[in-house]
């Protein structure tokens, strides 16, 4: 199985018809995911090679069945192109823009979990969600990820997302579905939104969680881990290099007050249980271990 998405997730790309939404939009058409519908105010009634463009989501939704979008509109919009996909009848949607501003974010995270409890956004400045064989929504390349299972990944960073992917692949480990939920400060799905969900899943087996310096995301997830996990995880953590108080990439990737350092993380989840790698090779060697020893 896989999470949150499959080969019968049916999206909607808001942003379809701009330069990156219709460049990734192809991609993952390409891919074989289901991309049924695009949005533009403007451009209602057109299409783009073959997907209809309607004028808002609610519309896109009502003809299409759609049940997901992603969102490839410039940051000032994002806020409201998420309200409008969750007042539209989207139950999945994947923020993929970059410098969304931190207040914007708190906004529709907190209007998202009063509102509309059931809907889960992922991002924003994420790479997206591949479950590989069966559906690609954002910017993570196809080729990189092989299908089959049985592991689980989830990652803070994307860049490293595309590592784990292609370090599972070159030991011939298949992945079920690989979450990048982005480094902002406020991120719409957790590391224990997704270690819960390959929990529950069947198929994931095991799961290899991606972390980096900066906030407490990480020790919330060691201990969920070792309260409710039965699957092993491994784990890599970016920045044990980092000077405090200089922000590393992310928003959120910041070391503050002594608080966030790589090495604290590393400890609450060894702690746990969970095999943690000293670079993203040796997650992967670590994970490899563990498959062979399922």
């Amino acid at each position: 199985m896989s999470i949150f998405v499959d080969e019968n997730t049916k999206v909607i790309y808001q942003g379809l018809t701009g330069s990156q939404g219709s460049y990734y939009g192809r991609l993952n058409m390409d891919y074989g995911t289901q991309v049924v519908a695009g949005t533009h105010p403007k451009k209602g009634g057109t299409e783009l090679d073959g997907v209809p463009i309607f004028t808002n989501v609610a519309e896109a939704v009502e003809e299409t069945g759609a049940t997901a979008s992603c969102i490839f509109i410039p940051a000032a919009g994002v806020k409201g192109a998420v309200l409008e996909a969750a007042e539209g009848g989207v139950k999945f949607i994947v923020a993929i823009t970059e410098g969304v501003p931190a207040h914007d974010e708190a906004f529709f995270f907190n209007y998202l979990q009063r509102e509309f409890p059931d809907v889960q956004l992922l991002g924003p400045n994420c790479p997206g969600i591949i479950s590989p064989g069966k559906c690609n929504i954002g910017i993570t390349a196809g080729h990189i990820a092989q299908q089959g299972g049985p592991v689980g990944i989830v990652s803070r960073s994307g860049t490293l997302t595309y590592q784990a992917l292609y370090e599972l692949k070159q030991k011939n480990i298949g992945v079920t579905t690989c979450v990048g939920i982005g480094g902002d400060p406020v991120p719409g799905t957790s590391f224990i939104d997704c270690l819960r969900a390959f929990e529950a899943d069947p198929e994931t087996h095991a799961v290899m969680m991606i972390g980096e310096i900066g906030g407490s995301a990480e020790e919330e997830a060691a201990a969920f881990i070792q309260q409710h996990m039965t699957k092993p995880v491994t784990s890599y953590i970016a920045g044990v290099t980092a000077p405090p108080g200089k922000k590393m990439g992310h928003a959120g990737a910041i070391v503050s007050g002594g608080k966030g350092t790589a090495q604290a993380k590393m400890e609450a989840l060894e702690s746990a249980g969970v095999r943690v790698g000293q670079n993203p090779t040796e997650a992967g060697e670590l994970m490899a271990d563990v498959i062979a020893s399922l």
